[in-house]
Protein backbone atom coordinates (compact mmCIF):
# COMPACT_ATOMS: atom_id res chain seq x y z
CA UNK A 1 0.00 0.00 0.00
CA UNK A 2 0.91 3.47 -0.77
CA UNK A 3 0.86 6.51 1.57
CA UNK A 4 -0.78 9.50 -0.11
CA UNK A 5 0.70 12.72 -0.07
CA UNK A 6 -1.41 14.08 2.19
CA UNK A 7 -0.49 11.39 5.09
CA UNK A 8 2.97 11.92 4.25
CA UNK A 9 2.83 15.20 4.84
CA UNK A 10 1.68 14.50 8.52
CA UNK A 11 4.62 11.45 9.24
CA UNK A 12 7.37 11.59 10.36
CA UNK A 13 9.85 8.39 8.98
CA UNK A 14 12.58 7.42 11.52
CA UNK A 15 15.97 8.46 9.98
CA UNK A 16 13.88 10.63 7.60
CA UNK A 17 12.23 13.48 8.35
CA UNK A 18 12.02 16.70 6.24
CA UNK A 19 14.51 19.40 5.58
CA UNK A 20 13.67 23.00 5.47
CA UNK A 21 16.68 24.58 4.05
CA UNK A 22 17.84 28.14 3.33
CA UNK A 23 21.97 29.00 2.77
CA UNK A 24 23.10 32.62 3.43
CA UNK A 25 26.85 31.27 4.88
CA UNK A 26 24.37 30.07 7.85
CA UNK A 27 21.79 27.81 7.68
CA UNK A 28 18.40 29.17 9.00
CA UNK A 29 14.96 27.35 8.86
CA UNK A 30 11.10 27.97 9.21
CA UNK A 31 9.33 25.83 11.10
CA UNK A 32 5.69 26.94 10.42
CA UNK A 33 6.50 25.72 6.42
CA UNK A 34 4.45 23.41 5.43
CA UNK A 35 6.76 20.19 4.20
CA UNK A 36 5.96 18.46 0.66
CA UNK A 37 5.79 15.18 -0.63
CA UNK A 38 9.62 14.99 -1.34
CA UNK A 39 10.38 16.02 2.03
CA UNK A 40 9.68 12.76 3.29
CA UNK A 41 10.77 9.97 0.77
CA UNK A 42 13.61 10.04 -1.45
CA UNK A 43 11.43 10.20 -4.92
CA UNK A 44 14.61 10.06 -6.92
CA UNK A 45 18.74 9.10 -6.33
CA UNK A 46 20.38 11.52 -4.52
CA UNK A 47 24.36 11.40 -5.04
CA UNK A 48 26.39 9.72 -2.55
CA UNK A 49 27.79 12.38 0.45
CA UNK A 50 31.04 11.74 -0.55
CA UNK A 51 30.83 13.14 -4.13
CA UNK A 52 33.07 16.25 -3.43
CA UNK A 53 35.65 14.27 -1.36
CA UNK A 54 39.79 14.61 -2.34
CA UNK A 55 41.36 11.87 -0.84
CA UNK A 56 43.31 10.98 -3.65
CA UNK A 57 46.69 11.81 -4.19
CA UNK A 58 47.10 12.55 -0.27
CA UNK A 59 49.66 10.36 1.81
CA UNK A 60 48.00 7.94 4.01
CA UNK A 61 49.21 9.90 7.27
CA UNK A 62 46.46 12.13 6.34
CA UNK A 63 44.05 9.36 6.99
CA UNK A 64 45.30 8.83 10.50
CA UNK A 65 43.74 10.69 13.76
CA UNK A 66 46.31 12.45 15.66
CA UNK A 67 46.45 13.43 19.25
CA UNK A 68 43.19 14.34 20.14
CA UNK A 69 43.25 15.72 23.38
CA UNK A 70 46.43 18.02 24.16
CA UNK A 71 45.35 20.31 26.60
CA UNK A 72 43.16 19.23 29.09
CA UNK A 73 39.73 21.20 30.21
CA UNK A 74 39.83 23.76 33.09
CA UNK A 75 38.92 22.27 36.70
CA UNK A 76 36.80 25.07 37.16
CA UNK A 77 34.53 27.54 34.96
CA UNK A 78 36.95 30.55 33.47
CA UNK A 79 35.43 34.04 33.16
CA UNK A 80 34.41 34.21 29.08
CA UNK A 81 38.06 36.35 28.64
CA UNK A 82 39.88 33.42 29.99
CA UNK A 83 38.07 31.02 27.70
CA UNK A 84 38.66 32.97 24.68
CA UNK A 85 42.24 32.92 25.62
CA UNK A 86 42.57 29.24 26.42
CA UNK A 87 40.81 28.67 22.61
CA UNK A 88 40.90 31.12 20.24
CA UNK A 89 43.94 29.80 18.65
CA UNK A 90 41.99 26.76 17.84
CA UNK A 91 39.48 28.40 15.90
CA UNK A 92 39.78 28.53 12.37
CA UNK A 93 38.07 30.59 9.13
CA UNK A 94 36.74 28.13 6.48
CA UNK A 95 36.51 29.99 2.91
CA UNK A 96 34.88 27.37 -0.18
CA UNK A 97 35.90 29.93 -2.92
CA UNK A 98 34.57 30.35 -6.71
CA UNK A 99 36.92 32.10 -8.84
CA UNK A 100 34.29 32.53 -11.65
CA UNK A 101 30.92 32.83 -9.73
CA UNK A 102 31.49 34.46 -6.37
CA UNK A 103 27.75 34.13 -5.20
CA UNK A 104 28.43 30.54 -5.09
CA UNK A 105 31.52 31.17 -2.10
CA UNK A 106 30.81 30.19 1.37
CA UNK A 107 32.43 31.23 4.58
CA UNK A 108 32.42 29.44 7.96
CA UNK A 109 34.49 28.67 10.99
CA UNK A 110 36.15 25.41 11.98
CA UNK A 111 38.16 24.19 14.59
CA UNK A 112 41.19 21.93 15.06
CA UNK A 113 40.48 18.28 16.06
CA UNK A 114 44.10 16.71 16.46
CA UNK A 115 47.31 17.06 16.09
CA UNK A 116 47.33 15.73 12.64
CA UNK A 117 46.25 18.27 10.40
CA UNK A 118 42.26 17.79 10.69
CA UNK A 119 39.81 20.63 11.48
CA UNK A 120 36.22 20.14 11.82
CA UNK A 121 33.44 22.11 10.07
CA UNK A 122 29.79 21.93 8.76
CA UNK A 123 29.05 19.75 5.91
CA UNK A 124 27.16 22.92 4.67
CA UNK A 125 30.05 25.21 4.62
CA UNK A 126 32.25 22.75 2.65
CA UNK A 127 30.09 20.75 -0.19
CA UNK A 128 30.36 23.78 -2.61
CA UNK A 129 32.96 22.53 -4.36
CA UNK A 130 35.25 25.47 -4.52
CA UNK A 131 38.68 26.04 -3.25
CA UNK A 132 39.11 25.21 0.46
CA UNK A 133 41.27 27.53 2.59
CA UNK A 134 41.80 27.66 6.10
CA UNK A 135 42.37 30.75 7.79
CA UNK A 136 44.21 30.53 11.58
CA UNK A 137 43.93 33.25 13.70
CA UNK A 138 47.41 34.65 13.24
CA UNK A 139 46.46 35.16 8.95
CA UNK A 140 48.43 32.50 7.69
CA UNK A 141 46.32 30.91 5.39
CA UNK A 142 46.62 26.85 4.56
CA UNK A 143 45.16 25.03 1.73
CA UNK A 144 42.89 22.33 2.61
CA UNK A 145 41.42 18.94 0.99
CA UNK A 146 37.79 18.06 1.96
CA UNK A 147 38.53 13.92 2.96
CA UNK A 148 35.24 13.17 4.77
CA UNK A 149 31.84 14.16 5.22
CA UNK A 150 28.55 13.07 6.59
CA UNK A 151 25.35 15.25 5.62
CA UNK A 152 22.97 13.34 7.85
CA UNK A 153 25.01 15.26 10.82
CA UNK A 154 26.18 18.27 9.05
CA UNK A 155 29.30 17.14 9.46
CA UNK A 156 32.76 17.43 7.44
CA UNK A 157 37.14 16.96 7.99
CA UNK A 158 38.97 19.22 5.97
CA UNK A 159 43.07 17.80 6.28
CA UNK A 160 45.79 20.62 6.45
CA UNK A 161 49.20 19.59 5.50
CA UNK A 162 52.74 20.91 6.59
CA UNK A 163 50.97 23.25 9.45
CA UNK A 164 53.66 23.60 12.33
CA UNK A 165 52.61 21.70 15.25
CA UNK A 166 52.24 24.99 17.13
CA UNK A 167 49.27 25.71 15.19
CA UNK A 168 47.35 22.42 15.94
CA UNK A 169 45.73 22.83 19.31
CA UNK A 170 42.54 20.59 19.26
CA UNK A 171 39.88 21.43 21.83
CA UNK A 172 38.47 19.02 24.16
CA UNK A 173 35.39 17.74 23.86
CA UNK A 174 32.75 17.54 26.30
CA UNK A 175 30.10 14.90 27.55
CA UNK A 176 27.28 16.52 25.82
CA UNK A 177 25.08 14.02 27.15
CA UNK A 178 25.71 15.67 30.65
CA UNK A 179 24.61 19.13 29.11
CA UNK A 180 21.91 20.81 31.49
CA UNK A 181 19.64 23.46 30.58
CA UNK A 182 20.38 26.51 31.97
CA UNK A 183 24.49 25.92 32.04
CA UNK A 184 26.55 28.97 30.30
CA UNK A 185 28.27 28.68 26.86
CA UNK A 186 30.22 30.70 24.65
CA UNK A 187 29.90 30.76 20.47
CA UNK A 188 33.63 31.72 18.98
CA UNK A 189 33.70 31.75 15.04
CA UNK A 190 33.70 34.30 11.88
CA UNK A 191 30.07 35.62 11.61
CA UNK A 192 30.00 37.79 8.69
CA UNK A 193 33.82 37.41 8.33
CA UNK A 194 34.55 38.66 11.30
CA UNK A 195 37.53 36.41 12.55
CA UNK A 196 38.22 35.47 16.38
CA UNK A 197 34.34 36.62 17.32
CA UNK A 198 33.08 35.26 20.71
CA UNK A 199 29.05 35.65 21.84
CA UNK A 200 28.15 34.28 25.27
CA UNK A 201 24.39 32.74 26.18
CA UNK A 202 23.02 29.46 27.68
CA UNK A 203 21.40 26.70 26.83
CA UNK A 204 18.30 27.42 26.48
CA UNK A 205 17.51 23.60 25.23
CA UNK A 206 18.78 19.79 24.65
CA UNK A 207 17.10 16.80 22.78
CA UNK A 208 15.99 19.20 19.76
CA UNK A 209 15.30 17.38 16.37
CA UNK A 210 16.40 19.36 13.41
CA UNK A 211 16.49 19.45 9.50
CA UNK A 212 19.86 17.74 8.26
CA UNK A 213 19.72 20.96 5.77
CA UNK A 214 21.52 18.69 2.89
CA UNK A 215 20.99 15.26 3.27
CA UNK A 216 16.98 15.50 2.38
CA UNK A 217 15.04 13.19 4.15
CA UNK A 218 16.67 12.82 7.20
CA UNK A 219 16.99 14.51 10.62
CA UNK A 220 19.63 15.47 13.24
CA UNK A 221 18.54 14.36 17.09
CA UNK A 222 19.68 15.06 20.02
CA UNK A 223 20.67 18.96 18.94
CA UNK A 224 21.56 21.28 21.67
CA UNK A 225 19.64 24.46 21.52
CA UNK A 226 21.07 28.19 22.65
CA UNK A 227 20.83 31.46 22.96
CA UNK A 228 24.05 32.43 22.32
CA UNK A 229 24.19 35.01 19.31
CA UNK A 230 25.42 33.23 16.18
CA UNK A 231 25.24 34.40 12.26
CA UNK A 232 26.50 34.11 9.18
CA UNK A 233 29.91 32.78 9.09
CA UNK A 234 29.61 31.29 12.53
CA UNK A 235 28.54 27.36 11.06
CA UNK A 236 31.20 25.32 12.19
CA UNK A 237 32.79 27.06 14.98
CA UNK A 238 32.69 25.23 18.63
CA UNK A 239 30.19 25.69 21.25
CA UNK A 240 32.10 25.59 24.46
CA UNK A 241 31.05 25.21 28.08
CA UNK A 242 33.26 27.57 30.35
CA UNK A 243 35.65 24.96 31.30
CA UNK A 244 36.98 25.16 27.56
CA UNK A 245 35.23 21.95 25.85
CA UNK A 246 33.44 21.70 22.69
CA UNK A 247 29.94 20.97 23.66
CA UNK A 248 28.49 21.35 19.96
CA UNK A 249 29.57 22.74 16.57
CA UNK A 250 26.94 25.28 15.62
CA UNK A 251 25.17 24.59 13.07
CA UNK A 252 21.96 26.28 12.27
CA UNK A 253 19.33 29.06 13.28
CA UNK A 254 16.00 29.60 13.79
CA UNK A 255 14.97 32.87 12.16
CA UNK A 256 12.55 34.30 9.60
CA UNK A 257 15.36 37.04 8.50
CA UNK A 258 18.49 34.72 7.73
CA UNK A 259 19.78 36.23 11.02
CA UNK A 260 19.79 34.98 14.92
CA UNK A 261 16.82 35.83 16.63
CA UNK A 262 17.40 33.95 19.88
CA UNK A 263 17.35 30.43 18.76
CA UNK A 264 20.40 28.76 17.43
CA UNK A 265 21.48 24.94 16.99
CA UNK A 266 24.57 22.64 18.12
CA UNK A 267 25.40 19.48 17.05
CA UNK A 268 26.40 17.32 20.35
CA UNK A 269 29.98 16.63 20.91
CA UNK A 270 28.97 13.22 21.45
CA UNK A 271 27.27 12.92 17.76
CA UNK A 272 31.09 14.67 16.98
CA UNK A 273 32.66 11.70 19.04
CA UNK A 274 30.87 9.11 17.47
CA UNK A 275 31.43 10.43 13.64
CA UNK A 276 34.49 12.12 12.78
CA UNK A 277 36.82 8.92 13.34
CA UNK A 278 35.12 7.43 10.57
CA UNK A 279 34.80 10.02 8.39
CA UNK A 280 38.76 10.63 9.05
CA UNK A 281 39.75 6.75 7.79
CA UNK A 282 37.09 6.10 5.53
CA UNK A 283 35.43 9.22 4.50
CA UNK A 284 31.90 8.81 5.54
CA UNK A 285 29.98 7.07 8.35
CA UNK A 286 27.08 5.07 8.15
CA UNK A 287 23.98 5.34 10.38
CA UNK A 288 21.48 2.94 11.01
CA UNK A 289 18.17 2.54 10.24
CA UNK A 290 15.07 0.70 10.37
CA UNK A 291 12.78 1.58 8.16
CA UNK A 292 9.02 2.61 9.15
CA UNK A 293 7.02 5.54 8.70
CA UNK A 294 4.26 6.74 10.71
CA UNK A 295 3.56 9.70 13.15
CA UNK A 296 3.51 10.15 17.26
CA UNK A 297 0.83 9.26 19.26
CA UNK A 298 -1.75 12.36 19.94
CA UNK A 299 -4.81 12.01 22.36
CA UNK A 300 -7.69 11.25 19.39
CA UNK A 301 -5.42 8.72 18.04
CA UNK A 302 -4.69 6.47 21.14
CA UNK A 303 -8.76 7.21 21.51
CA UNK A 304 -9.32 5.65 18.96
CA UNK A 305 -6.99 2.54 19.29
CA UNK A 306 -8.57 2.42 23.17
CA UNK A 307 -4.89 3.08 24.80
CA UNK A 308 -4.98 4.71 28.08
CA UNK A 309 -2.47 7.01 27.30
CA UNK A 310 -1.23 8.94 24.14
CA UNK A 311 2.56 7.46 23.90
CA UNK A 312 4.43 6.03 21.52
CA UNK A 313 4.81 6.01 17.91
CA UNK A 314 2.23 4.64 15.70
CA UNK A 315 3.39 2.64 12.35
CA UNK A 316 1.01 3.68 9.07
CA UNK A 317 3.88 2.05 6.61
CA UNK A 318 6.59 -0.20 6.52
CA UNK A 319 9.49 0.06 3.66
CA UNK A 320 9.77 -3.15 1.40
CA UNK A 321 13.02 -5.03 2.57
CA UNK A 322 14.03 -2.67 5.22
CA UNK A 323 14.93 -4.47 8.62
CA UNK A 324 11.66 -3.37 10.04
CA UNK A 325 9.83 -5.33 7.21
CA UNK A 326 12.39 -8.01 7.75
CA UNK A 327 11.45 -8.20 11.34
CA UNK A 328 7.84 -8.64 11.02
CA UNK A 329 6.88 -4.92 11.79
CA UNK A 330 3.19 -5.10 11.32
CA UNK A 331 2.41 -1.68 8.65
CA UNK A 332 -1.42 0.34 8.37
CA UNK A 333 -3.98 -1.08 6.31
CA UNK A 334 -7.38 1.30 7.62
CA UNK A 335 -7.17 4.71 6.07
CA UNK A 336 -9.17 7.34 7.99
CA UNK A 337 -8.84 10.75 9.85
CA UNK A 338 -8.44 11.69 12.97
CA UNK A 339 -8.86 15.26 14.59
CA UNK A 340 -8.75 16.48 10.98
CA UNK A 341 -5.38 14.34 10.28
CA UNK A 342 -5.61 11.86 7.77
CA UNK A 343 -3.50 8.66 9.25
CA UNK A 344 -3.71 4.70 8.67
CA UNK A 345 -4.58 2.53 11.51
CA UNK A 346 -4.26 -1.07 12.03
CA UNK A 347 -0.06 -0.75 12.10
CA UNK A 348 2.15 -1.55 15.40
CA UNK A 349 2.30 0.57 17.93
CA UNK A 350 6.39 0.96 18.82
CA UNK A 351 6.23 1.70 22.50
CA UNK A 352 9.81 1.02 23.88
CA UNK A 353 13.23 -0.16 22.55
CA UNK A 354 15.68 -2.20 24.05
CA UNK A 355 13.54 -1.91 27.02
CA UNK A 356 13.21 1.99 27.44
CA UNK A 357 9.77 3.80 26.97
CA UNK A 358 9.42 5.75 23.35
CA UNK A 359 6.84 8.43 24.19
CA UNK A 360 7.95 9.84 20.28
CA UNK A 361 9.52 9.62 17.30
CA UNK A 362 12.64 11.07 19.07
CA UNK A 363 13.23 8.80 21.70
CA UNK A 364 13.62 6.74 18.61
CA UNK A 365 16.31 8.54 16.57
CA UNK A 366 18.54 9.74 20.27
CA UNK A 367 18.58 6.43 20.85
CA UNK A 368 19.84 5.10 17.78
CA UNK A 369 22.28 7.85 16.88
CA UNK A 370 23.53 7.49 20.78
CA UNK A 371 23.62 4.04 21.20
CA UNK A 372 23.35 1.48 18.11
CA UNK A 373 25.37 0.72 15.37
CA UNK A 374 24.79 -0.76 11.66
CA UNK A 375 24.02 -4.35 12.78
CA UNK A 376 23.46 -4.16 16.19
CA UNK A 377 20.10 -5.56 17.23
CA UNK A 378 17.13 -3.84 18.49
CA UNK A 379 14.53 -5.01 20.58
CA UNK A 380 11.12 -3.21 20.01
CA UNK A 381 8.06 -3.39 22.34
CA UNK A 382 5.08 -2.86 20.09
CA UNK A 383 1.10 -2.97 20.75
CA UNK A 384 -0.70 -4.94 18.00
CA UNK A 385 -4.54 -5.24 18.70
CA UNK A 386 -4.21 -4.37 22.45
CA UNK A 387 -1.71 -6.68 22.93
CA UNK A 388 2.12 -5.74 23.75
CA UNK A 389 4.89 -7.89 22.14
CA UNK A 390 8.18 -7.67 21.29
CA UNK A 391 10.14 -8.00 18.26
CA UNK A 392 14.03 -8.15 17.41
CA UNK A 393 15.22 -6.31 14.23
CA UNK A 394 18.47 -5.88 12.83
CA UNK A 395 19.59 -2.08 11.87
CA UNK A 396 20.96 -1.61 8.20
CA UNK A 397 22.76 0.91 6.32
CA UNK A 398 20.27 4.05 5.08
CA UNK A 399 19.26 3.85 2.06
CA UNK A 400 21.04 6.44 0.17
CA UNK A 401 24.27 5.50 1.35
CA UNK A 402 24.01 1.97 -0.24
CA UNK A 403 25.47 0.70 -3.82
CA UNK A 404 22.07 -0.72 -5.05
CA UNK A 405 18.87 1.50 -5.66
Amino acid sequence: MTLNKAILAASVIIGAIAIIFAYSQFNDFDFNRVPTFDDFVQTSGRSNSNSNLDREGLNESAFQIGQVRTVEASDTDLTLPELFARVEKSVVQITDSHETDLLASRLGSGFVYDTNGHIITNYHVVNGGGRLDVTFLDGTVYRASLIGSDPYTDLAVLYVEDVPQEKLVPLPLADSSAARVGEQVAAIGNPFGLSGSMSAGIISGIGRLIPAQEAGEFSIPDVIQTDAPVNPGNSGGPLLNMRGEVIGINSAIFSRTGQFAGVGFAIPSNTIAKVVPSLITTGSFEHPWLGVAGRDMTPGIADRLGLEEPRGFLVMEVVPGSPAAQSGIRAGNQDTTVDGIPVILGGDVIVGIDNQTVRKIDDILVYLQREKSVGDELLLTILRDGQEMQITATLGVRPNQQLAP
